[in-house]
């Protein structure tokens, strides 16, 4: 297992061949290394809804196929 930190509130975890990523707030970010559009991830973990942690959940999620876990709520609003 390898976790790493990139920047504020990204924090991501290598496991088993899959990737989770932990509130992906990267666009925008200064703080962090890496760049949205570059990013691989099987599982997207969101601790709340604040922008600076929900960040590009949408964007990587779609582009990867990943599972987003978060409260109903936060789920619900992506979800539309």
């Amino acid at each position: 297992m390898k976790i790493s930190y990139h920047g504020h509130s990204v924090v991501r975890i290598e496991t088993n061949g899959k990737t989770i990523l932990i509130d992906p707030f990267i666009t925008g970010n200064t703080t962090t290394d890496l760049n949205a559009a570059d990013v691989k991830a099987d599982v997207i973990l969101l601790t709340h809804g604040h922008g600076d942690h929900v960040g590009d959940t949408v964007e990587i999620a779609k582009r990867n196929n990943a599972l987003v876990v978060a409260t109903f709520e936060l789920a619900t609003y992506l979800s539309w």
